[in-house]
């Protein structure tokens, strides 16, 4: 394509040489430059792409997008001084990719938890539906019926828009995407066409990137401000921050809600690990997810096929018969004693909170809750002390472990959270720093039919520790403890 086409909808502030050059390829990591590339040199949270601009050029870059001109620049590369490179590379890689959002209908997902429920559902039910659709989230990414394995929330801006090229190309109507706060923040979904918007909640979360819970909701919100008056905005009315979050947005605007009036109206039956009985605005509906979050994720679905047009009916129908996302409320029966082991991917206070809520409900009698949690490290250390009291509170034994504990002491994390313990409720909880040792005690621990949350990591299939990621998968390990210990 050529440059001036690529740099469409761009802030410039100056350019140094020609438009009217060829370009190959877009790149804004330098090691990936090839003969004639354009390099975005972005400002990241860890590194500034600036200083790779000399080695990108020495690997065949013709053009350079960047907020600062380079002091020596060479007369043979044309340069694009841009007000935001991160803002920039979104439009660009959206040009450069031929705007594949516009031949789709995409659908952004954002909120605290419930993003990969909703995102997953969404992809499911459109596909049941009779629709090629491509699904962007934290377990995985399909373009169709082709899987491929996601690496962030996220992706960055040129990934993701090549990855939605593979999704026109391959002739899918609808794409469903998660929207994360740091994917907002950082552009990575700058210059995309949103046929709608999804907010989940929005709870304690990500203070470590964005400082403030007033930042962190501005972010979020800044993703509803930016769709056109052709798109659909649902919020969740029961949220507090439910109706800010559509305050100042173009698009009409959408509730859900299991407590107040709104436009897709739910209120549950029944809640069992048979699944929800709930009526969804009147019709009643067996559904095969379990608690009340989930309750909010299909009112969410729901509402969303509704404003883009599909028969309600149907939409209910093909909805009772979907499972959720892995790692979302993910349980296991022991064969013999019946232990029930739920594995949830909640690492956030609010989602923990949710997650026991729901198994309090679905307890029959006296079964004791056993609770392994731990907390991620180099990430908001704020949510520890409260991440622990919330486990210790609303379980009857816990036991402190490691998550991914990445570049930290894994026994300093585990310190971090017993500092949100309550005198009273020392006696509940043990640490054990080894993980699989900590699944294996919680099993060990429990008595018949009682029930084991094992939370944070879900649908992980890895272990962070001192930047090597080591195999780990919490449901191989408890079927594996399970018959070790003959449960």
């Amino acid at each position: 394509m050529v440059l001036r086409d690529i740099l469409y909808k761009v802030n410039i502030r100056s350019i140094i040489g020609s438009t009217s050059l060829e370009i190959e390829d877009v790149q804004s990591d330098s090691r990936k430059i090839s003969k004639g590339s354009l390099f975005i040199a972005v400002r990241g949270v860890a590194v500034d792409g600036h200083r790779f601009i000399k080695a990108a050029i020495e690997l065949g870059a013709v053009a350079v997008v960047c907020e600062e001109l380079p002091s020596t620049r060479k007369e043979e590369i044309v340069y694009v001084q841009v007000e935001n490179s991160a803002a920039a590379a979104g439009y660009i890689a959206h040009n450069f990719f031929d705007r594949p959002s516009e031949k789709m209908k995409v659908v952004g997902v954002t909120g605290t938890n419930g993003k990969t429920t909703v995102a997953t559902l969404l992809y499911k039910l459109f596909t049941s539906l009779g629709y090629k659709s491509g699904l962007l989230s934290t377990v995985e990414n399909q373009v169709g019926n082709k899987a491929v394995s996601a690496t962030h929330t996220t992706p960055d801006a040129i990934s993701l828009n090549l990855l939605l090229k593979q999704m026109a190309d391959e002739g899918c109507s609808h794409v469903f995407m998660e929207a994360s706060s740091h994917a907002i923040h950082q552009h990575r979904i700058t210059g995309l066409q949103f046929a709608g918007g999804i907010f989940t909640n929005i709870t304690h979360d990500h203070l470590d990137y964005h400082k403030t819970f007033d930042e962190y909701i501005r972010v979020k919100k800044s993703f509803f401000d930016g769709l056109s008056s052709t798109a659909f905005a649902i919020s969740n009315a029961d949220d507090k921050r439910g109706m800010v979050m559509l305050q100042n947005t173009n698009a009409k605007k959408y509730y859900c809600s299991l407590k107040t009036v709104a436009d897709f109206k739910g209120k549950i039956l029944d809640n069992s690990l048979t699944g929800l009985v709930m009526t969804v605005n009147e019709q009643e509906v067996h559904f095969r997810l379990i608690g009340e979050f989930n309750a909010y994720n299909l009112l969410a679905v729901y509402g969303t096929a509704v404003c883009m047009g599909q028969d309600k009916q149907e939409v209910l129908r093909c909805l009772s018969e979907l499972t959720g996302a892995e790692g979302r409320f993910d349980y296991l029966v022991s064969p013999i004693d019946k232990i029930i082991a739920i594995v949830d991917y909640a690492h956030t206070p609010d989602a923990l909170l949710n997650v026991l809520a729901t198994i309090k409900k679905l307890k029959k009698g006296f079964e004791q809750i056993i609770t392994v949690a731990g907390c991620g490290g180099d990430r908001d250390k704020t949510k520890r002390p409260i991440m622990a009291e919330v486990a210790c509170e609303h379980s009857d034994k816990v036991i402190f472990t490691s998550d991914n504990p990445r570049s930290e002491d894994p026994g300093q994390i585990i310190r971090d959270m017993e500092a949100g313990v309550s005198a009273s409720a020392k006696r509940k909880y043990i640490s054990i720093v080894d993980r699989k040792e900590a699944i294996k005690t919680a099993i060990s621990l429990a008595a018949k039919e009682d029930i084991v949350l094992i939370a944070g990591k879900g649908h992980e299939k890895y272990q962070e520790i001192k930047g090597v990621r080591n195999h780990f998968d919490d449901k191989e390990v408890v079927k594996e403890i399970f018959e070790m210990l003959g449960r």
